[in-house]
């Protein structure tokens, strides 16, 4: 793991619910800013777990916040907001501030921004691409969804692409437009369609962003496509976190494959939340001893609850053995269930240590 700090830039955490996703993304920024890195930790995920797991509940926002740290490094934090980085990305791609204004006071771009399906995730990957470009920081690490919304997070740039690229779109925004010029009569039916589904002032506003919207295509396909690149690319590995619990560990398999099938391989496993085996490196003869004690005797019960422990820990063993055996070469990361949460600086420097093998 200390080797994956060093030599990427971006580190994006991807699992499914529960498995200490945010805990892990936070424990590898802390142990980067340890190893003298500036590092941000940006989390996309609606729920405030990134900002419980750091001590800072409440106080995380759209704007990088720098974590007050004695550290050779600098740890910074930040919480997704989807509006404020399409607002951004709409100013940067505009031909003037006028066309940009234009656009964000139209109110369907105003609900577009803040409600459809995909907004969110197509955000998340720009405000990546944005602190990856940041020269503030060396390294970005990126706390994702459950897994399904992360797939979405991946996937979010090449639908763009497809969206700009798709016939209605095209007809939209084609020259002759607006909603009295619309001259083909496919375009004429899909216009009557719309405004008996969703009435003609929203379709009225709609084309009127479509047509505020002219000439920003080609920079939005080509921010798109540059993303797309930044996340398979070299630069990038994605951490695959998982728990021991069997359903957890198919739903990484299930989102191993799919990374795979896009092109990007997972850079390293990790597997949170196992129980230690108590009984580990207990001498054979000790063993045999043991076994012969009364079962009343306090030593024997004792022993017991040593074996329970074992039994169970050799079934997480055994369950998490596909998904192990799938990252033969890479690096993997067994993790104990750890005595307290995490929940300040403090327990996370601990976790991190123990995620990179650093003895504190």
């Amino acid at each position: 793991m200390a080797e994956l700090l060093a030599h990427k830039h971006v580190l994006v955490c991807v699992g499914s619910g529960g498995v200490g996703k945010t805990t892990t993304a936070a424990a590898l920024a802390l142990a980067a800013a340890d190893q003298g890195q500036r590092v941000v930790v940006v989390t996309i995920d609606p729920a405030r777990r990134l900002a419980d797991a750091m001590g800072m509940s409440g106080r995380l926002g759209g704007e990088p916040r720098l974590v007050e740290l004695d550290t050779p490094g600098e740890l910074w934090a930040s919480m997704l907001d989807a509006r404020a980085t399409f607002d951004r990305l709409v100013v940067d791609q505009a031909r003037d501030p006028v066309q940009a204004e234009r656009i964000m006071a139209n109110p369907f771009y105003d609900n577009m921004a803040g409600a459809l399906s995909g907004t969110q995730e197509y955000m998340a990957s720009e405000e990546l691409y944005a602190l990856w470009s940041d020269e503030r920081f060396d390294l970005v690490v990126v706390d994702t969804p459950p897994s399904r919304h992360a797939l979405d997070f991946v996937d979010a740039p090449q639908r763009l692409v497809s969206l700009l690229d798709n016939r209605v779109y095209r007809m939209l925004t084609a020259p002759s437009r607006g909603m009295v010029r619309v001259v083909s009569v496919a375009a004429r039916a899909f216009v009557r369609m719309a405004s008996n589904v969703v009435g003609t002032q929203v379709l009225e506003d709609a084309v009127t962003f479509f047509e505020a919207f002219d000439g920003m295509q080609d920079g939005f396909r080509a921010r798109a496509r540059a993303v797309t690149d930044l996340l398979a690319g070299p630069e990038t590995g994605f951490v695959l976190v998982a728990s021991p619990r069997p359903d957890t560990v198919d739903e990484a398999i299930a989102l191993d494959d799919a990374l795979a099938a896009r092109g990007i391989p997972v850079a390293a496993l990790v597997v949170n939340l196992l129980h230690p085996d108590p009984s580990a490196g207990v001498p054979a003869t000790d063993r045999a001893l043991l076994e012969t004690l009364d079962p009343d005797h306090p030593l024997s019960r004792r022993w017991q609850t040593a074996c329970d422990l074992a039994a169970t820990a050799a079934r997480e063993r055994a369950a998490i053995a596909p998904l192990a055996e799938r990252h033969l070469g890479r690096p993997v990361a067994h993790l104990p269930r750890f005595e307290v949460d995490v929940r300040d600086l403090t327990a996370l420097a601990d976790f991190g240590a123990a995620l990179v093998d650093v003895q504190r």
